[in-house]
């Protein structure tokens, strides 16, 4: 299906709800938006296969321009509102793209943009100049461009480098732009996604799952609840108040929901879930016990990557028999192997590869794609695991000591490139950290050149320093000082020694 198709058949029906301000798009509304979004392109010279980004905050017409280059044939790839200007020049540079869109509340951002990529045309909302995106929309007709075709989105995940690549998928083969999405077959199989469901979304709609699992339920008929950003509380009053039953959370927003007051909790009747969907870590074991006791058993939990090459699913009744697992693979064949690429015996951790999901490329980097290809042509997401028994698939570390704070990847390479480059720094490591609310937080581990130096102020120094360059959520939360790092004669650095010995102390501090 396809938003048009309701739009004929309900064309009064809310297709978006944004929590905050209660402004309502309908499907009949969305279409119209969407096609002069369409035309729009068209007439900035935009064609089938063009590249656009988009840069925003949870905004309401985040969808009428998603869904306007997806019947466009075009390649969307949106951006972290939170990124700063060398780190968005840097993707629309590599995605090659040929149009960034905007709001007001990137107007600083965007203007820096300017400069740094004079050959990307803007257009942005509400702004009062000549990139003001109603204007240029006002005179766009509301019917279908005459060469529509399904597009696809192009999102970006750091690599070990912290240098973000782009996750290249092909044109749907089915140009049709009601063709068939799977991901909402599969959320109606899963997850319980149906036409008249009311899905919650608290999350940034840059991210992967949030923006497709909208466009599923979106394709399907359902009404999205927009949540401009999430508060536990008012997460716990919007289910209640839209009756919904379904929606995507991270750990996080659980850990905030449950620390709530008790009588905060009882005020708001959530029985309306039927689904919660989590995603991005694995959820600790004693507050998804918490969750199921509070919610009952409607945890849905899944293991997968913007790369979309496997997926492994987990519902309340499997985890409780399978505590700490992410579940079963779906529409793949898990393989577990050793650094030679052998298979281990069941129980034994190695890297996890994916067998028979989609074919996917990093853009730009034939070298990462190879890195993540099996010689039998299974691929990984870098990720370390095993299976049990019954096949249930668990995690046991990490890409790379990613780190992942409330829900968000962070890479501490590209940290800790910048921490080595100051010149009272003689080496650093970047690790995560137990966090009780974000699940991870970011530490910096810094030998100074001269162990006199450390301390407060210096913290305060490199804090500063880094913030010139990158977003705040990479900036680590707590600096140690060390007068030598543990590293190898041939120079690698032993980061696994420093991460267990945080872990080994849960309030993220060392012996």
């Amino acid at each position: 299906m396809h938003p048009y198709l309701h739009a004929r058949e309900n064309p009064d029906k809310p297709a978006v709800i944004m929590a905050g301000s209660g402004q309502v798009i309908t499907y009949g509304e969305l279409d119209k938006s969407s096609n002069q979004v369409a035309q729009l392109y068209r007439s900035r010279g935009l064609q089938i296969g063009d590249t656009v980004a988009i840069c925003m905050e949870n905004h309401p017409q985040f969808f009428p321009i998603t869904w306007g280059a997806q019947r466009s044939g075009l390649i969307q790839v949106a951006i972290s509102s939170r990124l700063t200007a060398d780190e968005i020049s840097y993707i629309l540079n590599d995605s090659g793209a040929k149009m960034l869109i905007g709001s007001k509340q990137m107007l600083p951002v965007l203007d820096k943009l300017r400069s740094l990529n004079p050959d990307v045309p803007q257009l942005a909302i509400e702004v009062e100049d000549e990139r003001n995106l109603e204007a240029a929309l006002q005179s766009m007709p509301t019917t279908p461009i005459a060469d529509e075709r399904a597009g696809v989105d192009m999102l970006y995940s750091s690599g070990t480098t912290g240098t973000p690549k782009g996750i290249r998928l092909p044109l749907p083969e089915d140009e049709n732009i009601a063709g068939h999405n799977s991901l909402a077959a599969l959320g109606e199989v899963l997850f319980g996604l149906h036409k008249d469901c009311v899905y919650l979304s608290p999350a940034p709609l840059y991210h992967a799952a949030p923006l497709r699992w909208n466009l599923g339920v979106q394709s399907l008929g359902g009404t999205s609840i927009i949540m401009e950003k999430f508060d536990p509380e008012e997460a716990l009053r919007l289910i209640e108040k839209y009756r919904c039953d379904v929606g995507q959370f991270v750990p996080t927003h659980f850990v905030r929901m449950l620390k709530l007051p008790e009588e905060i909790r009882a005020k708001y009747d959530v029985s309306s879930i039927k689904s919660a969907i989590h995603a991005a870590a694995p959820v600790p074991v004693p507050i998804k016990e918490a969750m199921i006791k509070w919610w009952g058993p409607v945890l849905n939990e899944y293991y997968a990557g913007t790369e979309g090459n496997g997926f492994v699913f987990c519902n309340s009744e499997g985890w409780l028999a399978h505590k700490g697992s992410v579940g079963q693979p779906i529409n793949c064949q898990v393989h577990i192997c050793d650094e030679h690429g052998e298979e281990v015996p069941v129980g034994e951790e190695g890297q996890i590869y994916f067998e028979g999901g989609a074919k996917f490329e990093y853009h730009n980097d034939p070298e990462k794609t190879e890195g993540a290809t099996h010689a039998h042509g299974w691929t990984s997401l870098g990720d370390v695991g095993k299976l049990d028994e019954d096949g249930f698939l668990y995690l046991t570390d990490r890409k790379s000591f990613m780190i992942i704070s409330g829900g968000v990847n962070i890479y501490p390479q590209e940290i800790e490139n910048l921490l080595v480059s100051h010149d009272k720094v003689a080496d650093a490591a970047v690790i995560g950290g137990p966090d009780e609310d974000m699940g991870e937080k970011v530490i910096a581990i810094v030998q100074p050149m001269d162990m006199a130096d450390a301390g407060e102020e210096l913290a305060q120094e490199l804090e500063a320093y880094l913030r010139q360059s990158l977003s705040g959520v990479k900036i680590p939360r707590q600096t140690d000082f060390r007068p030598e790092l543990p590293r190898h004669a041939t120079g690698k650095l032993y980061k696994r020694l420093l991460r267990d010995e945080y872990w080994a102390n849960k309030d993220g501090q060392t012996k």
